[in-house]
């Protein structure tokens, strides 16, 4: 990865959170949003806010369902946080962005995709497919 590249900070226990909501709603797409903070080329997440997929086809797509979109912008004002990273999964695979990934893309943040088969997360800006660096754990 360049120096350059963007990044994503993301902490051992918001990992934790998001593996749990992906299995938790498996074989369905589980859907949510990280807030945190800009800090120079990248993103660090601090909170985790699963949202309800309400998608027609949950096992193939995602669609967050506005209430919880709402709650989770709501409370990263009141926490002083922006939206950092938008997550969903792909129960069977892979942990790369599908074309309807980059056209659902509308936030200027990484979009994370947790691979439920194999366990690894990938993190892309979409819609332009960049490759984000993921930095796991620390707190």
């Amino acid at each position: 990865m360049s120096p350059s590249a963007p990044w994503l900070d993301l902490p051992e226990a918001l990992e934790r959170q998001l593996w749990q909501h992906a299995r938790r709603v498996w074989p369905q797409e589980c859907v949510g949003m990280l807030g945190g903070r800009r800090a120079g080329g990248g993103w660090q997440a601090r909170a985790l806010y699963p949202l309800l997929n309400v998608a027609a086809s949950s096992e193939r797509e995602y669609l967050a369902g506005a209430a919880g979109v709402l709650r989770a912008w709501k409370a990263m004002r009141e926490e002083g946080l922006e939206l950092a990273a938008i997550y969903h999964s792909h129960p069977r695979g892979p942990a790369q962005f599908s074309r309807s990934d980059q056209q659902q893309a509308a936030y200027d943040v990484p979009y994370l995709i947790a691979d439920v088969v194999s366990g690894q997360l990938g993190a892309f800006l979409l819609p332009q497919g960049v490759v984000c660096e993921l930095r796991l754990g620390g707190d």
